[in-house]
């Protein structure tokens, strides 16, 4: 059988028509390196993320408000913590009618309990129409702390 598939050559190509041969594909090792650089990115994003958006070690919840003669407002908290040894401090605001902050005051968490409820009273520059928590931090300022 002359002329089957295993003797038949390659066809050749008119010279200069198709331009100069392909270069060899990339090295097997370059792969593995932009392999390594993608795990190494995406390692580094996971983790921010988890800094950035993971639960907070300490954190409270408006539980009910109420409004007091003199533009003050009372406002009790839920208080929740990872650590029940250290102390924390609460910043907790009332606002008006507009949504724009009138009154903040710094609430010292003393060390305690995980999970605690304080109320306290702000005052504010015009009447309040609501209260919330600002946030919650283990970082308490020097004059808030006590001897």
């Amino acid at each position: 059988m002359a002329g089957g598939p295993a003797e038949t050559a390659a066809p050749v190509l008119p010279e200069g028509r198709y331009g100069t041969a392909r270069a060899k594909a990339p090295q097997r090792w370059r792969r593995w390196l932009f392999l390594a650089i993608a795990l190494l990115v995406s390692g580094v994003i996971a983790w921010v993320a988890y800094v950035n958006l993971g639960a907070a070690p300490i954190d409270a919840e408006r539980v009910a408000f109420s409004g007091k003669p003199g533009n003050a407002m009372e406002i009790t908290i839920n208080v929740t913590r990872d650590d029940d040894d250290r102390a924390g401090v609460c910043i907790v605001r009332v606002r008006d009618k507009t949504g724009a902050e009138s009154g903040r005051k710094e609430l010292l968490i003393p060390a305690g309990a995980k999970y605690s409820r304080m109320t306290t009273t702000i005052k504010s520059i015009g009447e309040p129409v609501t209260a919330d928590v600002y946030g919650c931090s283990y970082d308490i300022p020097d004059y808030l702390s006590t001897p």
